[in-house]
């Protein structure tokens, strides 16, 4: 171990062995390609699942197209929001906010890839956290009765951990 390294607390690796938060050293690790898929949902009431069932459009634009954006500027911002979180390369992402209006609720999903030598599963959460969090600024003049809810990874590749998925698959995360 070198001086700038400490030994990380046992299962918390963003703590040391004080307990003071630290980055993870990453500089001994081998770049590999990596992918995370993330997903959650907003509950709506029915004003509100009606409103985006019509085309979706509030006085601020298309609702889940420009949350589908705000997801994906949310992944390029992760290292900013989360402290501890690396700043990597992320080679692509795909967001998508779908409305289930008999089910009154949106679906999002985020799949975000890359090679570095670290992964991508907090960029995908951050991705479906933004969208979710976009989606109930833009209908919060129609009503404040919404709810964000199971945002969880879904599955990640590469990495030394390898791969994994969410018991349930993706489908998990729709029931």
């Amino acid at each position: 171990m070198t001086d700038f390294q400490h030994k990380s607390s046992p299962g918390l690796t963003h703590l040391d062995g004080e307990g003071r938060p630290r980055m993870v050293d990453v500089s001994g690790k081998e770049t590999t390609f990596r992918t995370a898929t993330a997903g959650g949902r907003v509950r709506l009431n029915r004003e509100i699942a009606d409103a985006l069932g019509e085309g979706g459009l509030t006085g601020k634009g298309n609702v889940l197209r420009i949350a589908e954006t705000a997801g994906i500027m949310g992944v390029k911002k992760t290292p900013e929001l989360i402290p501890l979180c690396h700043a990597i390369r992320i080679d692509g992402v795909t967001l998508s906010c779908d409305l289930n209006a008999p089910e009154q609720r949106v679906e999002i999903r985020c799949t975000v890839w890359g090679r570095d030598v670290t992964g991508v599963e907090m960029e995908a959460l951050t991705g479906v956290s933004v969208a979710a969090l976009t989606i109930y600024d833009m209908c919060k003049a129609l009503s404040k009765d919404m709810v964000i809810e199971g945002v969880r990874l879904m599955r990640k590749t590469g990495g030394k951990s390898g791969d994994y998925e969410a018991e349930g698959g993706s489908e998990d995360a729709d029931s």
